[in-house]
C-alpha cells in the first residue's frame, strides 16, 4: 500500500516516537494520537504526530517570572492552580491572576500554553513569601488583593484513607495557610472536598479502634477544619464558608465543594449568591442540564477512552438516565460480579447520564468500574470535549498531556461557574455591597454546613467527647477557636 507523504505508517510513527508499535496502536485506540484508517491499516498524519509530541512536551515548562508590565488594579495569585478552573471563574468576574503555582507537569503545560504571560512556579514548599512576590512582579509594599487555591484534597476525601494532616497533601493545606498569613492578602479563597468538614486532625483507622473507642486528642470529627479556623483567626482573618453544590451557580453538574473565603480585616464575606435552584425554587431558573451543556457539539471531534467489551454489552441494554438496576434481573448480579453483594446503592456502576438533569460529579477517569460516566445515548464514556463543556472551560482551552492527563486535570478542576460566584462575592464585598443569598437557601444536600451552625455542632461534639475521656493535659491540642465560643 502506498502511503501519501504527509502520512506515517504505525511502524514509522513508532520509530519517530521511540516507542513500540504496540504502544503506538494503544495511543491511537485511546485517542491520544489522531489517526486515519485506510483499508485495514491505520496511518498517522504528520501534523497529528507533531501535536502529540508538543502536548507531551518532554519536560514541563520551567519556572519563570511575570514579564515586566503595568500591574492590574486587582492583584491576585493562584496556588495549586491545576487546569485553572477556579482562576478562569475569578477572571470572568474581573479578577485576573499574576501568578500560578503548580507542580504537576501536565498542568504546568496547560497553564503555560493558555496563559504564557503568567508567572509560573512549581513546588509550593520551595518558595518564600518574598520569592512569590518577586516572581509576580510585586514590590514588598504592593497590596495583594486576592489569593486563591484548592490544595490537594485526597487527604480529606470521604472515599480515601483520610490521613488528614499526617498526609503530605494534608500538610500542603497548612503550607498554603502559612503563605496566606505571610503574604497578607486582603482576601483568600480555600477550596476543598466535602470531607474536610468532618475530617479529624489525626485519623485512627477503624481496624485500630477498640469496641468502646472514644476519639483521642485531634481524632474527633471536624478537628482539621477547627484547626484551620484557629490559624486563620489567629492571623486576624474573618472566615465564612459553606458547602456549595455547583449546580446552584449555573454549572450543569452536581458537584459539592467546601469554599472558605477569608477577609483580612476580620469581617465575614457573605455566602455565595445562587443563580439557579432545583425545581425553580426561590424564584430562580432551574438547574442547567447535561443537554444544555452539550448542545451544539454535533460536528466536534471527540477524544475519549472506551469501555471494555465485558461492560459495554450491558450499556447497550441501558437507556438515557439508567444504571445497573435497570438491567434485566437475571443480568444484574452477572454485571456487578462481587460488587453486587456490597452495601449501598452502588449508583456509580453502569451509569448512563440523563439528558434532562445536571451531570454527576466528573471524576478523573470516566471508565472505571465503580465510577463509570457513560454518554446518555452513545455507547462510550464522556469525551474530553464534553468534560470541558460540563466544567465550563472554553472550547479553545488547550488541556495538555495524555488522554489520561486531560481527564484528570478537568475532572479535578473547580467548575468555572463556581469560581465566578466566588469572584462576584469578593468584588461585592470590596465595593461595600450587602448582597445575601435567599434566606434558608439549601446550598447542598447537607444541613449545618455554614461556618456558624457547623462550628457550634463541632465544638459541642468535641466538648461532649472530651468530658467522657480522662484528662491528659500534656498532649492536649489547644484551639484558638475556643476563645470565640
Amino acid at each position: 500500500m502506498t502511503i501519501p507523504g504527509d502520512l506515517l505508517s504505525i511502524k514509522n510513527a513508532s520509530v519517530r516516537l521511540g516507542l513500540s508499535e504496540q504502544r503506538v496502536r494503544f495511543l491511537v485506540r485511546e485517542g491520544d494520537i489522531e489517526a486515519i484508517r485506510i483499508g485495514n491499516s491505520w496511518v498517522v498524519p504528520n501534523a497529528a504526530l507533531d501535536k502529540y509530541i508538543a502536548r507531551q512536551g518532554g519536560s514541563a515548562p520551567k519556572d519563570h517570572p511575570r514579564p515586566a508590565g503595568t500591574l492590574p488594579k486587582i492583584k491576585a495569585l493562584s496556588f495549586f492552580s491545576g487546569a485553572m478552573g477556579l482562576d478562569l471563574g475569578l477572571e470572568q468576574a474581573g479578577i485576573s491572576m499574576l501568578l500560578a503555582c503548580e507542580i504537576d507537569k501536565a498542568c504546568r503545560r496547560t497553564i503555560a500554553t493558555n496563559r504564557p504571560d503568567l508567572a509560573l512556579l512549581g513546588d509550593i514548599w520551595d518558595y518564600s513569601a518574598n520569592d512569590i512576590r518577586q516572581a509576580a512582579g510585586l514590590d514588598v509594599d504592593d497590596e495583594i488583593d486576592v489569593i486563591a487555591g484548592g490544595p490537594p484534597c485526597q487527604a480529606f476525601s470521604t472515599a480515601g484513607a483520610r490521613r488528614g494532616f499526617k498526609d503530605e497533601r494534608g500538610n500542603a493545606l497548612l503550607k498554603y495557610i502559612d503563605l496566606i498569613l505571610a503574604l497578607r492578602p486582603c482576601y483568600a479563597v480555600i477550596e476543598n472536598v466535602r470531607g474536610l468538614i468532618s475530617a479529624p486532625l489525626s485519623h485512627r483507622p477503624h481496624a485500630d479502634r477498640e469496641e468502646n473507642w472514644i476519639p483521642g486528642d485531634g481524632e474527633h470529627p471536624g478537628g482539621a477544619l477547627l484547626h484551620i479556623l484557629g490559624l486563620l483567626r489567629g492571623g486576624g482573618y474573618g472566615v465564612s464558608f459553606n458547602l456549595y453544590n455547583a449546580a446552584n451557580f449555573g454549572v450543569p453538574q452536581s458537584r459539592e465543594r467546601i469554599i472558605l473565603i477569608c477577609h483580612r480585616e476580620g469581617k465575614k464575606v457573605p455566602h455565595l449568591i445562587p443563580t439557579h435552584s432545583q425545581d425553580s425554587a426561590y424564584g430562580l431558573p432551574e438547574w442547567r442540564t447535561l443537554r444544555d451543556a452539550l448542545t451544539g457539539m454535533e460536528n466536534v471531534k471527540h477524544h475519549h477512552v472506551d469501555f471494555p467489551e465485558n461492560r459495554l454489552k450491558y450499556y447497550k441494554l441501558l437507556g438515557n438516565g439508567q444504571y445497573w438496576k435497570h438491567l434485566p434481573e437475571n443480568l444484574q448480579q452477572e454485571a456487578l460480579g462481587k460488587s453486587f453483594f456490597s452495601g449501598g446503592g452502588k449508583t456509580g456502576f453502569l451509569r448512563r447520564l440523563d439528558w434532562n438533569k445536571p451531570s454527576c460529579t466528573l471524576v478523573t477517569m470516566p471508565n472505571m468500574p465503580a465510577t463509570d460516566i457513560c454518554h446518555p445515548t452513545e455507547d462510550r464514556p464522556l469525551s474530553i470535549e464534553e468534560y470541558k463543556r460540563i466544567q465550563q472551560f472554553p472550547d479553545n482551552w488547550e488541556v495538555c498531556g495524555s488522554l489520561g492527563d486531560q481527564y484528570r486535570q478537568i475532572g479535578n478542576a473547580v467548575p468555572v461557574g463556581l469560581g465566578l460566584a466566588v469572584g462576584r462575592a469578593i468584588l461585592s464585598h470590596m465595593a461595600g455591597e450587602e448582597k445575601k443569598a435567599p434566606a434558608g437557601f439549601p446550598f447542598s444536600r447537607y444541613r449545618a454546613t455554614d461556618e456558624i451552625t457547623w462550628e457550634q455542632q463541632a465544638l459541642s461534639s468535641l466538648r461532649s467527647t472530651t468530658a467522657k475521656k480522662p484528662s491528659n493535659s500534656k498532649n492536649e491540642i489547644q484551639y484558638d477557636i475556643f476563645a470565640d465560643a
